[in-house]
């Protein structure tokens, strides 16, 4: 019964990962690309962690635990640039 659940929950993870994906191409602002990049480094991190619990493999939590802080690191990357972006626009003014 619990592989039922977990995978029911992978494949709805799926499913709103592919509803994201227009907002990550066509996004009407670049700040929105970066937040809907976020929310589907959330969800891939949930779904390795989801695996590991279906697989019964505890290093799959290590590799969650490292694309998580990647993620981290690349959405705090692109924010900085888009900050660093926003001040230079602003001086140019």
């Amino acid at each position: 019964m619990e592989d039922k659940l977990l995978i029911g929950t992978l494949v709805i993870l799926a499913v709103l990962m592919l509803a994201l994906m227009p907002k990550v191409i066509k996004g009407p602002r670049f700040t929105d690309r970066i937040v809907a990049i976020n929310a589907i480094n959330t969800m891939i991190t949930a779904s390795i962690c989801l695996l590991s619990r279906l697989h019964r493999a505890g290093y799959l939590l290590d590799v969650a635990l490292i694309y998580a802080l990647l993620g981290f690191t690349a959405t705090t990357l692109l924010t900085r640039l888009l900050a660093a972006d926003r001040r230079k626009e602003e001086k140019e003014k």
